[in-house]
């Protein structure tokens, strides 16, 4: 998940300019980036501000709020009251977008279509405002809300001054998502490499040595000699050549299994006996106790549930900013704990 940053009286091309800077080991200048317009119920501005908190991203994702002032009456003419919701504009990777809407269009049923932002006619009394060509955007809208087909700004979107909510991811999802879009080859800005040719090795290749058959060596045969026998010609000794290279033949044979036996029996008798040891059970890990601040968080929402307070609107209490303050200062995430208590996530 990211972690949610305000940066005040900023613009999406000013960050941009300095994203490498302000951000080099996780902003990768390289993966296309899309703008999107949000347009939710103002009750639920706060929570849009930190949706980043909730969603695992690879890429900072910067947004702006505008709220219509002196142009309001056009949004009216579409039959949309612009004081019943927030506008929000987005800057993030191409690659972030399904992250980043997933539960917003599956879970909220929040509506997809096309709307064109242009600038505000010259009939209408605004104080500063710079000419731009008319932009084509995705537009996300809650559906509470009617639609809209035009929106009408001071300045180009990426322009349009205003304190800007910066969803960092952890440095882990970056570099995860860097590597994903390495391997797919999606998401990236410029054309792929062109390999290197491949350079085969020469095969030497080795003649097989020549081959002699059996059959093709002659032996030649001596003729048998008889040997001299004992007196009582009931000797078990070989009578010719061939039979005394046989006997000492099976004899020797007969002396090597008997080695052999012997051998495997001194084998059996020396080989270690090992017994099985039962590894040690790893102890259970205490679980870490509450912090000050993250007890004094939950009471707060104890509270505020008990007195019916709708989550949306917890956010309004005058305490809430200070406990969140001192949370982060602290490193402690007050979202997730939030989103547990009132079974939001």
């Amino acid at each position: 998940m990211g972690i949610t940053a305000m940066i005040p009286n900023m613009t999406i091309d000013g960050l941009q300019s300095e994203a490498t800077k302000r951000w080099g080991d996780i902003y990768d200048n390289e993966a296309t980036r899309m703008q999107i317009m949000l347009i939710c119920p103002r009750r639920e501005r706060k929570i849009l501000e930190l949706h980043g908190d909730m969603v695992e991203h690879g890429q900072p994702v910067i947004g702006v709020f505008h709220r219509p002032r002196a142009e309001a009456r056009l949004l009216q003419e579409q039959g949309l009251d612009p004081r019943d919701a927030s506008f929000q504009f987005l800057d993030l990777a191409t690659s972030d977008l399904g992250p980043w809407m997933q539960h917003l269009v599956t879970t909220e049923k929040w509506v997809r279509a096309s709307i064109t932002i242009q600038p505000v006619p010259f009939s209408v009394d605004v104080p500063a405002q710079r000419g731009f060509e008319n932009i084509n955007m995705l537009c996300f809208r809650h559906p509470d809300l009617p639609a809209i087909e035009r929106y009408y700004l001071p300045f180009p979107p990426t322009s349009v001054p205003n304190k800007c909510f910066v969803s960092l991811p952890r440095k882990q999802a970056a570099e995860f998502a860097r590597q994903q879009a390495e391997v797919l080859g999606v998401g990236r800005a410029t054309e792929p490499a062109t390999p290197e040719p491949v350079v085969q090795e020469e095969k030497v290749e080795i003649a097989p040595p020549e081959i002699v058959m059996i059959s093709d060596v002659v032996i030649e045969k001596h003729a048998s000699v008889p040997l001299p026998s004992v007196a009582d010609g009931t000797s078990d000794e070989p009578q010719n050549v061939e039979d005394a290279i046989t006997k000492a033949t099976d004899t020797g044979f007969e002396e090597m299994q008997a080695a052999g036996e012997e051998l495997d029996s001194i084998e059996e008798l020396n080989e270690p006996v090992v017994e099985a040891v039962p590894l040690p059970s790893e102890p259970l890990e205490p679980q870490p106790q509450q912090s000050e601040i993250e007890i004094e968080f939950r009471s707060l929402v104890t509270e505020l549930l008990a007195n019916g307070i709708e989550p949306s609107e917890m956010m309004d209490d005058p305490r809430w900013n200070n406990i969140n303050e001192r949370a982060t200062a602290t490193g402690f995430e007050t979202w997730p704990v939030f989103l547990q208590m009132t079974s939001m996530g």
